[in-house]
């Protein structure tokens, strides 16, 4: 019988150099930037750790306490709470947050009058406004409904009192004949309500290029009880009631 002949296995060949290369794991090029960045080395952001550039990206916001904030906890505070003889710091009120509303009549024949409003009380009080829309159709006044009406914004914590500041220390003493705040403007639930004939009394809206002079309502939203206790905040905070 024919012997058979076993066939020799196949030689296997040896890689070739680019090949090579390329067959490299993800893991070992990872571990090469990774060591270079540890040695000093340049990473993606062109960074460098012997004090090259600082690495691209918003910076964290500086935040400084309002000078209202820290005069309420160290002298308002104290104040209240031997005037009323509160037991607990707690029960001292506070004020929770200012609502400025603006309404335009003309709004309803010309939409660019409340947008123009809008930039106005944003400048005011460094937020953006919201524009309000009515809730009704009125023929009268040739009013339909979701046509936008005015604007409004809401301030608290930190840029409330700011704008507070700014209310009583600049806007007030720049009022045309003003000779004190109204002290009975309180609604029976500690809050105050301000009523401005004219917006151009702060000092962020230019004059000369102040298109129309618009009132405004401003309301202050406090945590007092009752219509005295509200009263001895707002003095606390120099609001210049009439005596």
């Amino acid at each position: 019988m024919a012997e058979t002949k076993e066939k020799a296995p196949k030689a296997e060949r040896a890689p070739k150099g680019p090949k090579a290369e390329q067959g490299q794991p993800k893991q070992q090029a990872k571990g090469r930037d990774q060591a270079g960045q540890d040695q000093g080395g340049p990473d993606k952001g062109g960074q460098t750790a012997d004090g090259g550039a600082k690495p691209k990206g918003k910076r964290p916001e500086q935040r400084v306490t309002p000078r209202l904030r820290t005069y309420f906890e160290e002298v308002v505070r104290k104040q209240l709470t031997e005037k009323h003889g509160y037991k607990n710091p707690m029960q001292v009120p506070v004020i929770q947050k200012v609502v400025i509303n603006m309404g335009i009549g003309e709004g309803v024949n010309d939409r660019k009058k409340v947008e123009s409003a809008a930039t106005d009380l944003a400048l005011i009080a460094g937020q953006k406004a919201v524009i309000t829309k009515a809730r009704k159709s009125i023929a009268t006044y040739k009013l339909r409904d979701g046509q936008p009406i005015g604007c409004k914004v809401t301030l608290r914590k930190a840029r409330m009192y700011e704008f507070i500041d700014r209310l009583v220390t600049i806007a007030l003493p720049r009022v045309r004949d003003f000779r004190g705040l109204n002290p009975k403007s309180f609604d029976g639930r500690g809050n105050y309500t301000i009523g401005l004939k004219e917006h151009i009394v702060f000092q962020e809206i230019d004059y000369d290029k102040a298109a129309d002079i618009w009132g405004m309502d401003i309301t202050v939203c406090t945590s007092a009880k009752t219509d005295d206790e509200a009263r001895s905040l707002l003095t606390a905070f120099n609001f210049p009631f009439r005596q």
